[in-house]
């Protein structure tokens, strides 16, 4: 949804200290991490400033954001 936030925290509040966790000890984590808050700082700025962009290149953006979430949850409910 427009404007909606979709950091990690708030996506997975029952994880927050497990991401905490793994964010220190794991650097393959820290990678996951560090590509989904980049790409989600990305669509969310594109979704809340009305930055130009094409409808394709703003699913595609969606998308990666949404595959790397599913890595984040498998690794997080694997790793316990």
């Amino acid at each position: 949804m427009l404007g909606d936030h979709h950091g990690l925290a708030h996506e997975f509040p029952d994880y927050r200290e497990r991401i905490h966790e793994l964010k220190m000890a794991d650097a393959h984590f820290r990678n996951l991490m560090e590509q989904y808050d980049e790409v989600n700082t990305h669509v969310e700025r594109l979704e809340q400033q009305g930055e130009p962009v094409d409808d394709a290149t703003l699913e595609d953006l969606k998308k990666q954001r949404l595959q790397l979430k599913d890595q984040i949850y498998s690794y997080l409910t694997q790793a316990q």
